[in-house]
């Protein structure tokens, strides 16, 4: 590698991720280990100027309290204790200072931390990991997934091939989009699967979330391995998996959040290597990634997706001209936000339609017809998420786009509701 390494070992801090993005921030790169990292471990990481013993609560594991082994104290790498017994706790004013300090004078690490090296340094090693086989990507037209894509095809070009499962429920011109930029564009092998009226087959008269989302995700799961199986000469599986994935899946002192499989939990018996190029970027690093890929910023600045699409936002028992009404909608949305400076203002807005008519006007005449729900907020974590004040005038020009251009409804609400008492998505 290029960069210069701060290593942070895990002593029970929550607050890793945190201290690992500040680094970063100065321009030197660092990763997150277990504090009872090897000697034959330390020894692996390349570039490794300074080593910070990270504690916190979580430092008593079943009774005892850990701490770095002899390999840490012994290697004659520059050590800095933060919360750590013996050692005074740092305040928010001198903990920039601190850290500054002994990065750059204590460590001497060169702030050589930037999106050219890394794309540099992972061509390097995909190619060294692959060689000359072939790697499948299930590529959704997600962020990650895109970006993986992109660096996959400066590493290794034809040897990639991207199967692209179009289940019918992406928000209007994704799967054109795919398309476009990684067959046409970037002459990538390209699997294109359209697999709308299989989905919504199977999803017909299912009006349980739960239970939709699991139809989703298994049928995309066998989609993908029946199109896998047609291949030959598969050697290779590459994930989209970054690293709040890998951090949020638990470490040795911290619980799990969530599992970092990002396939759909596609089963381990297809027997594939992985290659996971973003494992060590956190989110706004794998945009920076994609900017300097040459992805298109409505690809690299795609708002937060749920797996399932807009069938959790077509709510209750999916039909076909109620999703398209969510399709229409939600584009009107989107188009709206974007020429009122709002695109990159608002964490996440969307259009959602319940299993609801109501009475109104149509051309002189009663139309029973659906309701669109606005739904526009702002969160940092998603754990809690606060309404954005969208203008008046803006949400009444709005409603009269989607009501006079969406075929099927008659009314717009907007939901006030925060989170809690209320969630993000409404499915």
């Amino acid at each position: 590698m290029k960069q210069d390494m701060i290593l942070i070992l895990d002593l029970g801090s929550e607050a890793n991720p945190r201290l690992a993005r500040e680094i970063r921030a100065m321009g030197v790169y660092t990763e997150i280990h277990p504090h009872d990292i090897s000697a034959e471990e330390l020894e692996a990481l390349p570039g490794v100027k300074g080593i910070i013993l990270n504690g916190g609560p979580n430092r008593v594991v079943d009774g005892v309290e850990i701490d770095a082994g002899p390999a840490v104290y012994g290697s004659g790498i520059p050590l800095l204790c933060i919360e750590h017994s013996g050692a005074p706790a740092l305040s928010e004013d001198t903990r920039e200072q601190t850290l500054r300090s002994f990065v750059f004078d204590t460590c001497r690490a060169e702030a050589n931390w930037n999106m050219d090296n890394f794309i540099s340094d992972q061509v390097e090693l995909i190619r060294r990991q692959v060689g000359t086989k072939k790697v499948l990507l299930a590529l959704s037209g997600g962020v990650d997934s895109s970006v993986v894509a992109a660096l996959l095809i400066r590493a290794i070009g034809k040897q990639l091939t991207c199967v692209h499962v179009n289940h019918g429920l992406l928000r209007k011109g994704e799967p054109e989009q795919v398309v476009q930029v990684f067959r046409h564009e970037m002459d990538a092998n390209l699997i294109y699967v359209d697999a709308v009226d299989r989905f919504l087959n199977k999803l017909s008269g299912v009006s349980d979330p739960e239970r939709k989302r699991k139809i989703i995700g298994t049928e995309f799961i066998r989609v993908f391995e029946e199109e896998s199986r047609k291949l030959e000469g598969i050697d290779f599986l590459a994930q989209g998996t970054i690293y709040p994935d890998i951090i949020e899946s638990g470490t040795k002192t911290v619980k799990a959040v969530k599992s970092h499989h990002n396939v759909g939990g596609l089963p381990e018996d297809l027997g594939f290597q992985l290659v996971e190029p973003l494992k060590m970027l956190f989110k706004d690093e794998v945009r920076a990634c994609g900017k300097a890929l040459g992805l298109p910023d409505s690809m690299v600045y795609r708002q937060p997706f749920p797996g399932p699409g807009l069938g959790v936002r077509c709510l209750g028992a999916i039909t076909r001209d109620r999703l398209e009404a969510v399709r229409e909608s939600d584009a009107i949305l989107r188009e709206e936000f974007a020429k009122n400076g709002l695109e990159g203002k608002v964490w996440q807005y969307f259009t959602a339609i319940p299993d609801l008519k109501s009475v109104g006007v149509r051309d002189g005449r009663r139309a029973d017809e659906w309701c669109v729900i606005i739904r526009a907020v702002n969160t940092v974590d998603a754990m809690t998420a606060t309404v954005e004040n969208v203008p008046f005038d803006l949400l009444q020009h709005i409603t009269a786009r989607i009501t006079a251009e969406v075929q099927g409804v008659n009314r717009v609400l907007f939901d006030l509701t925060p989170k809690p008492s209320g969630t993000i998505e409404w499915e």
